[in-house]
C-alpha cells in the first residue's frame, strides 16, 4: 500500500539502490531517504560518492516538480549540477537528501541540496539548473 507523496519502486535506479523519495512535506520540499548497506559502499567500505550525488539529483529534481504540481512527478531533466561532498557516511546510517529551489523561472529552476545523516551530520551538498519538461501525453 503506497502512502500519498511517498515515491517507491518508479524508476530502474529507484528499484536498484532502493531509495524512497518523499514529496509529502508540504513545505515546497522533496526529500530522498536511503538506509545504507553494504551495497552502497566504495572499496574502502565508505558510502560511494556518486550515491550522494544520485540522492541529491533526485530529491533536486522532485523539488523543481513540485513548483508544476503537487505530485512530484513532472518531468524535470537536470542541466548542470554540483556536488560538494563534506563527510562520509557507514552502512547503517540513514541518510536524506533534501531539495529547494532558490530561484528560477517557468522552464529553468535553480535548485540546492543537503545530504544529511540522521544525526544532523552534513555529508554533501548539491546545487543546480534543471528544465520543466512538457508531460508526455498518453
Amino acid at each position: 500500500m503506497s502512502t500519498p507523496g511517498i515515491i517507491t519502486d518508479e524508476t530502474g535506479t529507484q528499484r536498484t539502490i532502493g531509495y524512497v523519495l518523499d514529496v509529502s512535506g508540504g513545505d515546497g520540499c522533496a526529500r530522498c531517504r536511503l538506509t545504507l548497506d553494504a551495497r552502497h559502499t566504495n572499496r574502502h567500505g565508505a558510502f560511494h560518492g556518486g550515491l550522494a550525488a544520485v540522492m541529491l539529483d533526485n530529491a533536486m529534481g522532485a523539488a523543481g516538480s513540485l513548483t508544476v504540481d503537487d505530485s512530484g512527478l513532472h518531468p524535470m531533466v537536470t542541466i548542470s549540477m554540483t556536488t560538494n561532498f563534506i563527510a562520509s557516511a557507514q552502512v547503517g546510517d540513514t541518510l536524506t537528501a533534501t531539495g529547494r529551489v532558490v530561484g528560477g523561472g517557468r522552464s529553468v529552476k535553480f535548485i540546492e541540496g543537503e545530504l544529511r545523516r540522521d544525526d544532523g551530520t552534513l555529508i554533501a551538498t548539491g546545487s543546480g539548473a534543471f528544465k520543466v519538461m512538457k508531460k508526455a501525453q498518453g
